[in-house]
């Protein structure tokens, strides 16, 4: 995956083609509908050695006309097919109308709500073609619980674009109530994963990704390459040049500062330390309270031990203008003394004054942002702030509370606009943790980092994980990158790490791990 789309993004791609004359719409149901029958023989070679019985789920759309060039191909491969409607066939779109008159000449259309459990005994296959990307209204219960017996016969669950009920902006179930818990086997879509895709429940219900070229890709080139390529949504990725170390000595790579808790307290700080240094920052300091010293130089070899009581031994500090990178938050505190080392981190400012400096602000001093309407106004384009869901809801609670609510219709509100907003409203970076992490600017400029299908990586719900990747961001920082991309390449190496490591992974794995995992992607 490299971008991922909307809705209407698709459905403009898709309309430039047909309007320009490069192809129609039955032709790109045509191809869609080939692209999901080779993508299940793909998946299951099984399928395609000899006949089986298939069972196709169509709605009242395009999606539905997917469904019957599906049938249709099925059955000429030799399948016993049944091809059940949801809606009305007078009532369908053009081209999903003329294969439904195909798939007539060939087989019968039943009513969905004549379907009962014995129609999926021994199918191969059931493919889910009910409701597409453009779903805009909440899903009966009934639909979900056809999907459900399908899943419950033991039969393969296919979705062609993305599994009936999410939306594909949001990956949010949309619903008044009634959800039955499904999952696909296998989804297919076209040409591009859907934001949907990667967050929320599309993200743990579609299963195996399979994306079909189906002959867009020069307007797909043109829009993600356009003007407006700020709003098409990336996968977070890793600069593999900016990652190489060039001549230099250790300042040539940046001095990053870590600020560490009391005595007992350390552990987070010296987490994000480790995660700074092995990332490739030149120098790293860990800066503490002076009776968190002992301790701190106990644990500490490459890492730097400097002692730092409060916020004006912490401005003091920072006149060194070699340290570049200051990070704050891991097991820090929330006191007084905190909240006066937050405000002289948010008061630093480059040799010339001016120029702000770079900084993440993690855990403890999201909470002390959060308590604290001026240090939040203080916030500038030099920050990352990389808060969970719930640092996320003492930050910005409206904008939480909205994410929260239920989605009833779609687009539904997601964790992109969520992101979105959050970044606008901070004037800094806002990287929002999770399994579909989301990073975002205050310009709209976005990426995601789905932990999802054959990425996805549980283990990385262990404590220390999220300080080792603020860490990550500070050394990035440090060797010079701006923080959208310091933000989205931490985000990437950590994910890699976990996925590296596997099961059984702690928080101190990650930094240990990191240098394979740049060797494998050849830096």
């Amino acid at each position: 995956m490299t971008e991922l789309l909307t809705a209407a993004q698709m459905r403009a791609i898709e309309q430039t083609a047909i309007s320009e004359g490069e192809v129609t719409g039955l032709d790109l149901m045509e191809r869609a509908g080939r692209g999901v029958v080779q993508a299940i023989f793909d998946e299951w070679p099984e399928l395609k050695a000899t006949p089986h019985r298939a069972v196709v789920l169509c709605g009242p759309g395009n999606n539905g006309g997917d469904g019957f060039v599906v049938a249709r191909l099925l059955r000429q491969w030799g399948w016993d097919v049944r091809a059940f409607l949801y809606g009305d066939a007078g009532r369908l779109p053009p081209d999903a109308r003329a294969n439904h008159e195909r798939w007539r000449a060939l087989g019968s259309v039943e009513p969905l709500s004549a379907l009962d459990r014995s129609a999926f005994t021994d199918a191969a296959v059931v493919i889910d073609a009910l409701f597409g990307t453009g779903l805009s209204r909440p899903v009966e219960q009934a639909v979900w619980a056809v999907l459900a017996m399908a899943q419950q016969a033991g039969a393969r669950l296919v979705a062609v674009d993305i599994l009936s009920g999410i939306c594909a902006d949001s990956g949010r179930i949309i619903s008044l109530g009634g959800f039955v818990e499904t999952s696909a086997a296998l989804t297919v879509t076209f040409e591009r994963a859907k934001l949907g895709h990667a967050l929320a429940d599309g993200a743990m219900l579609s299963g195996r990704l399979c994306i079909v070229p189906i002959g867009l890709e020069g307007q797909m080139n043109a829009l993600c390459g356009g003007s407006r390529s700020d709003d098409i949504v990336m996968v977070a990725q890793a600069p593999i040049l900016r990652l190489r170390k060039a001549q230099g000595h250790k300042y040539t790579h940046g001095h990053a500062l870590v600020l560490s808790g009391p005595a007992g307290r350390g552990g987070a700080a010296r987490l994000a330390a480790r995660g700074a240094l092995r990332i490739g920052a030149g120098l790293v300091t860990v800066g503490c309270p002076p009776e968190a010293s002992a301790e701190n130089a106990a644990r500490l070899d490459a890492v730097m031990l400097r002692e730092v009581a409060d916020g004006p031994a912490l401005a003091r500090t920072l006149e060194d203008g070699r340290i570049n990178a200051l990070c704050l938050g891991p097991g820090m505190g929330t006191g007084a003394r905190e909240a006066g080392l937050v405000a002289a981190a948010l008061q630093w400012r480059a040799s010339d004054g001016h120029s702000q400096r770079s900084l993440v602000l993690d855990a403890d001093a999201l909470t002390i942002l959060s308590r604290n309407p001026d240090l939040f106004a203080a916030l500038h384009t030099g920050c990352v702030l990389t808060p969970h869901f719930g640092e996320f809801a003492r930050l910005f609670p409206d904008i939480a509370e909205r994410l929260a609510a239920p989605a009833t219709e779609g687009p539904a509100y997601s964790k992109v606009d969520a992101t979105r907003e959050a970044a606008r409203r901070a004037g800094c970076v806002v990287l929002f943790k999770g399994p579909d992490t989301v990073i975002a600017e205050p310009s709209g400029r976005c990426a995601v980092s789905p932990a999802c299908f054959d990425r996805s990586a549980p283990w990385l719900a262990t404590g220390g994980s999220g300080d080792v990747l603020a860490g990550f961001i500070t050394g990035l920082l440090a060797r010079g990158l701006l923080p959208f991309d310091a933000a989205c390449t931490g985000a990437r190496l950590h994910l890699e790490c976990a996925l590296s490591f596997g099961p059984g992974l702690i928080a101190e794995d990650l930094p240990e791990t990191l240098p394979s995992v740049l060797r494998s992607l050849g830096v």
